[in-house]
């Protein structure tokens, strides 16, 4: 498999702040170095909030151009809907005009997919609160909402699979669903390999078969690749 790294162009030598807004905190770290620095976010962030905790977390640091990691859908640079654990104001934000610089914003699942993605065909997939999805064909990106999709007994994938089904079921009976969406998403996608993330990746022992383990760090290796990678489309 060829990786994406032979593919960077004149972006390369622009410095890359990326930023991963979980339900928990907003993280950063600078594609030039140093450590990754993080702030408290929770139900009341808002998007205008979110971008001073980041101006305040990089006080200081010199950077080019923004990346973003959104927990929801994204169009176009744009949120499509509010996030489910923050706060309001989201959607039509000005990510650019806030920060000041150029910002790309892509929904988290496939900022991490990104930086995660080794060629070929890759199907990824983030468990945490709920399920974070994304297909990657040969440089090509996709976001997928998969969580909401039937699965057993008129519940969805991540009624099972994320945060709700390991506290009603357990861990367990959990990692037996885990390893059953696993199979079921595998033949219909046809992927070469999954990536398995998340921030409940930790907890399986064990992988299914022609996976691969994650690390959400592989987060802000994604935000630097959209800049950096000029074959990778999305």
């Amino acid at each position: 498999m060829s990786t994406p790294s032979k593919a960077e162009d004149s972006h390369a030598e622009q410095v890359i702040l990326a930023v991963d807004i979980g339900g928990s905190h907003v993280k950063t770290l600078l594609s030039s170095g140093g450590e990754e620095r993080k702030s408290k976010s929770g139900p009341d962030m808002s998007a205008q909030r979110m971008t001073e905790k980041v101006r305040a977390l990089a006080d200081g640091l010199h950077f080019d151009v923004v990346s973003i990691g959104y927990p929801g859908p994204v169009h176009h640079n744009k949120p499509l809907i509010e996030p489910a654990n923050l706060g309001r104001g989201w959607v039509g934000f000005d990510f650019a005009a806030s920060f000041g610089k150029p910002s790309k914003v892509v929904n988290d699942a496939l900022m991490q997919a990104i930086g995660s993605y080794q060629g070929g065909r890759m199907l990824f997939l983030g468990l945490g609160t709920g399920l974070g999805a994304a297909m990657i064909v040969d440089d090509v990106a996709q976001p997928m909402e998969l969580a909401h999709l039937p699965y057993k007994k008129g519940r969805s994938f991540e009624d099972y699979v994320g945060e709700r089904g390991l506290e009603k079921h357990g861990p367990d009976k959990w990692k037996k669903y885990v390893f059953d969406v696993v199979s079921k998403l595998r033949a219909a996608m046809e992927p070469d390999y999954v990536v398995i993330g998340g921030g409940n990746v930790e907890k399986l022992d064990q992988l299914p078969a022609e996976c691969r383990r994650g690390d959400n760090r592989n987060a802000f290796e994604g935000g630097f690749r959209l800049w950096k990678n000029k074959s990778l489309r999305f």
